[in-house]
């Protein structure tokens, strides 16, 4: 097995000038233009995939942007729409037991003057006299 310094020696006092030897041990080497050529066609090509790239990110976020507030909208119109009818509902009770109130004092109007009474005194019983 050769060493690093063997070669070295043996290359040494070869007869051949150290530019043949270069260029016999490395046939793939490159012009520096050429390497420069492609390094900066690689940045070219690096640069517009980049582009593609932020431009792919910021169309996914828009349109999961789009999506969160399509969903937000569907949920506060939902809430509505359930308020609304809650509101109804509540309004249509309030209605119903009106005109229950109102046929009970019709029928029996000694009744609710007694009961009306009543709740007068109680409530001026709690709230104390004030003088």
């Amino acid at each position: 097995m050769k060493t690093v310094w063997s070669f070295a020696m043996e290359t040494c006092h070869s007869a051949q000038s150290p530019e043949i030897i270069m260029e016999s041990n490395m046939p793939d080497v490159k012009p520096m233009k050429e390497i420069s050529q492609d390094f900066a066609d690689d940045l070219v090509k690096l640069r517009e995939d980049i582009a593609r790239l932020a431009a792919t990110v910021s169309e996914l976020a828009g349109s999961q942007a789009s999506a969160a507030k399509s969903t937000v909208m569907d949920t506060v119109d939902t809430a509505k729409q359930k308020i609304s009818e809650g509101a109804a509902d509540m309004q249509s009770r309030a209605r119903g037991m009106s005109s229950d109130i109102g046929a009970a004092i019709e029928s029996n109007p000694f009744v609710a003057v007694l009961t009306a009474l009543c709740a007068g005194l109680l409530i001026g019983m709690m709230s104390g006299a004030r003088r």
